[in-house]
């Protein structure tokens, strides 16, 4: 009887050991979610991104896991977890916008689970998917479609049921150590202006000869055309050209170390912008905070660090100029115009023709922001209904950059509601796809640029709707954004990448394909931070957004570039693919698993080449298929990041060995030896 009750009582101590390791609880909100990408702000842990109280339709919950879309967290299994669940949903703190997002679970990389599009005052949906014989599992929160603008998503009572193990581990597979590629520059000149560029006969000349090299350096210009002249100092070209024609000019540069001299095409005719435009934007680092002391430090760091020397040359001030909505700038009275429709500037902006001077005075140009509608995206005064006055302020304040934001324009897109702007959201973004609607405000303020006694480079922020592309030359404009607002993060660079074929064939000189700005260097304005991206996906950000012939805006403090981001920016074959004369853009042309190869076709014959590793593994392979790339025959082959020749090959016969980082890129340039 005693040895009965003994062997019940060992078999049932057993048995309650084996359930309870069947039944054991990670929650999920215990685990690492530092690792964690996502779209703005930080991991909540059983807080929201605004670090409220999580709340999903008016319920509270205590535990869970507050993120923003585009987000992504990585989870290590192992095999030993049997179930996963929660309740998924957009947090109510963000009442008043319009968020919507998709939460998608990944098991091995097969989906396992979709919530389906949600959105703000969705009731929380639940979530359990068996994870039986799963290694690694994502938790994905996406934009769902509308951008993703507040998409402020909530991972509650979530938690992993597993065999006995009392944690797991979350991990970022992508490596995080930056290193650098670019050679330094030498001694020696090297004039790095691109080779063509393009003026209205009777607008305002401005180029400065783009070189690098030891300093003091003296510059000098064969054929100038008539009415241009060169400092020689600077090599600051002024001016301006009466006759419409083509004048092949010839640059030279001098130091004490040697000489070198390029070939520039000026294009005096119809069309501007004949390469992509090359600067920086005050918005991803100063936001409403940008003022004119800050743009004119902004000037001086792009002189200092020496990226002028590399190409770049705008200064652009986005929005908060104006006079916002809000009322609370001290000088505001009021009045966003004078008593004659013009647009006044608030008080962080005293004089902007003298901002302009200052920045012209450096050999560069500078750049500003408005709406189609009543309301900027952030609230202050559009140009709705005084686009005349607005294009002639822009001219005599000397502004030579429009980007022109769709923002509150949906408000309108049928007429201004009881004539009255203030009924107006300052985001209405509803019509920008209707094939005459949609185009009309951008067509306005086109002719009222093309209008005034100054080059004014006209760039379309709407997003891509309506396949703007198409029409956007229609509008007068030279460039116009492809897709909605870039973030530094992997899954934004990503979906934004893969989306740009579409449009290629439209991208020529003076029409250019805008993927949105690049998010290196410090970023983020009210939260400054470097970039999320690791440094392979910036090399990769940086290598396509050159094969797309995009435009290159720089949205970091220029005054805390690291040496990382200084050389991820200053390379100098990089840029000279971007800003290539002949003005192609490049596409993808094979697709091997997670492996994108984009080509672009050069002025010189060459071919640039862009590997792109999409996947989460590092790629090792024999690349053969060169027809795919259209590239035959005996070429040579040179790592356009390490500007040196690695291979010369017959890509009929033979093939080159891939070794691309996971999220990294492997950029060539194949060209014919001579």
């Amino acid at each position: 009887m005693l040895k009965n009750t003994i062997l019940l009582t060992a078999v049932t101590f057993l048995l309650s050991v084996n359930i309870s390791k069947a039944q054991s609880v990670v929650w999920l909100d215990k685990l690492d979610l530092s690792v964690a990408t996502q779209g703005n702000g930080k991991p909540g842990i059983n807080t929201s991104v605004d670090g409220k109280k999580l709340t999903i339709a008016g319920e509270i919950f205590d535990r869970g896991f507050g993120t923003h879309a585009e987000s992504s967290l990585l989870i290590k299994l192992n095999g030993k977890a049997q179930k996963f669940s929660a309740l998924v949903g957009l947090d109510d703190e963000m009442k008043g916008h319009e968020p919507a997002v998709e939460f998608e679970i990944y098991g091995d990389n097969k989906k396992l689970w979709s919530s389906g599009i949600m959105h703000l005052g969705d009731k929380a949906k639940p979530v359990s998917v068996s994870l039986k014989g799963i290694k690694q599992l994502e938790l994905v929160v996406t934009d769902g479609g509308n951008g993703p603008y507040y998409d402020h998503a909530d991972w509650v009572n979530a938690k992993f049921e597993t065999n006995g193990i009392s944690t797991l581990e979350t991990f970022n597979p992508i490596a995080s150590e930056p290193y650098i590629l670019t050679p330094k520059p030498a001694a020696t000149p090297r004039i790095n202006s691109a080779a063509v560029y393009g003026v209205r006969p009777g607008s305002p000349f401005l180029f400065r000869i783009a070189a690098t090299g030891d300093r003091p350096m003296a510059f000098s210009a064969k054929n100038l055309p008539v009415g241009l002249k060169l400092d020689s100092e600077t090599g600051i070209i002024t001016g301006k050209i009466d006759t419409k024609g083509t004048y092949e000019v010839e640059l030279s540069a001098k130091n004490a170390k040697g000489s070198a001299s390029k070939k520039l095409r000026i294009e005096a005719g119809d069309r501007i912008a004949l390469t992509p435009t090359m600067g920086w934007n005050s918005w991803n680092c100063f936001g409403h905070e940008v003022s004119a002391d800050k743009v004119k430090r902004a000037a001086d760091a792009l002189i200092k660090s020496g990226m002028v020397n590399h190409g770049w040359n705008y200064i652009n001030i986005d929005d908060s100029w104006q006079f916002n909505r809000d009322g609370k700038d001290p000088s505001f009275k009021g009045k966003m115009r004078d008593e004659n429709g013009y647009i006044l500037t608030n008080s962080k902006f005293p004089d902007m023709k003298n901002l302009s001077g200052y920045i012209h005075a450096n050999g560069l140009k500078m750049g500003i922001y408005s709406s189609p509608g009543p309301w900027t995206c952030g609230g202050c005064a559009g140009s709705y209904s005084y686009e005349k006055q607005d294009a002639e302020s822009y001219a005599n304040w000397g502004v030579d950059y429009l980007k022109y934001d769709w923002c509150s324009y949906g408000g309108v897109i049928d007429g201004l509601p009881d004539n009255d702007p203030n009924k107006v959201p300052s985001l209405a973004f509803q019509g920008g796809g209707d094939p005459d609607k949609g185009i009309k405000p951008f067509r306005l303020m086109g002719n009222m640029l093309k209008q005034q006694p100054r080059d004014i480079v006209y760039n379309l922020c709407q997003y891509g709707m309506g396949d703007v592309w198409k029409w956007g030359d229609e509008t007068n404009a030279q460039s116009w954004r492809t897709t909605n607002d870039i973030t530094d993060t992997w899954a934004s660079v990503k979906n934004i990448a893969l989306a740009q074929d579409k449009a290629a064939s439209y991208a020529k000189p003076g029409n250019w394909n805008d993927p949105d700005m690049l998010v290196v260097g410090v970023v983020g304005w009210g939260n400054p931070h470097q970039s999320r991206l690791k440094p392979d996906e910036q090399y990769l950000h940086i290598s396509l957004w050159s094969i797309f012939s995009a435009p290159l805006l720089i949205g970091c403090d220029l005054e805390k570039l690291d040496d990382f981001t200084l050389n991820l920016l200053t390379n100098d074959e990089v840029i000279a693919v971007n800003q290539d004369a002949l003005g192609k853009q490049g596409v993808c042309l094979h697709t091997i698993g997670e492996l994108r190869i984009y080509v672009k076709e050069l002025e010189d014959g060459g071919k640039a080449v862009a590997f792109a590793n999409f996947g989460r593994e590092i790629l090792k392979m024999p690349y053969k298929d060169f027809k795919k790339l259209g590239i035959s025959g005996t070429q040579s082959v040179r790592d356009i990041w390490r500007q040196k020749n690695i291979a010369e090959i017959n890509t009929d016969k033979e093939s080159l060995s891939l070794d691309i980082p996971a999220h990294g890129v492997a950029y060539y340039k194949f060209i014919s030896p001579k």
